[in-house]
């Protein structure tokens, strides 16, 4: 038989497998089937961490910190006092938000920001997400007085701000448009 027609059924043969497993799964295998990987960040789903989380700040994406970020965050003492506010939740939503956290973290993400985010982190765990070395990277080019010193962004904390579509998990440079600037390009 031919090497080639071998290689391809077995390509074939290993892409219907996936397949299979992929629509019994929402893990690795659906992300790997997606052709639209391009948010880099897997997007938000839950609706509770939207309305309980949101209502006060951007909900950031799980895969923008790791897992014992998001314990940390959401102990019940650090709600108590949450950089100076009280985001206290009831026992069960505390604990239903932090399994989705903890199930999407960075470290358990296959999205490319979210591998970059955990590389750049090695054993740290931060508290903001301003903190994480990969996000200083990427945004030390650009003036502070295009962020700190501009009212309608104040701080990296303000994702949705410049980055258009960060509601989607989408961070690519051709999305940032700065209030009063416009388009921002490395």
């Amino acid at each position: 038989m031919n090497m080639v027609r071998m290689g391809s059924g077995l390509l074939l043969l290993m892409l219907v497998g996936v397949a299979g497993i992929a629509s019994a799964d929402d893990g690795f295998y659906s992300w790997l089937l997606t052709l639209d990987r391009k948010g880099e960040i897997a997007p938000l789903v839950n609706e509770t961490y939207k309305e309980e989380c949101g209502s006060c700040h951007f909900p950031y994406q799980p895969g923008l910190l790791p897992s014992g970020s998001w314990k940390k965050l959401l102990s019940p003492s650090a709600l108590e006092d949450h950089f100076g506010e009280n985001a206290e939740l009831d026992e069960d939503v505390r604990l239903q938000l932090l399994a989705v956290l903890e199930k999407s973290a960075a470290e358990t993400s296959y999205y490319k920001r979210s591998r970059k985010i955990m590389a750049s982190l090695k054993d740290a765990t931060p508290l903001r997400i301003t903190e994480v070395p990969y996000i200083q990277r990427a945004h030390h080019e650009v003036p502070a007085r295009l962020i700190k010193k501009n009212d309608k962004v104040k701080s990296l904390s303000y994702c949705d701000a410049c980055h258009q579509k960060a509601d989607k998990g989408i961070y690519d440079d051709d999305t940032v448009s700065i209030p009063g600037h416009g388009a921002w390009t490395w």
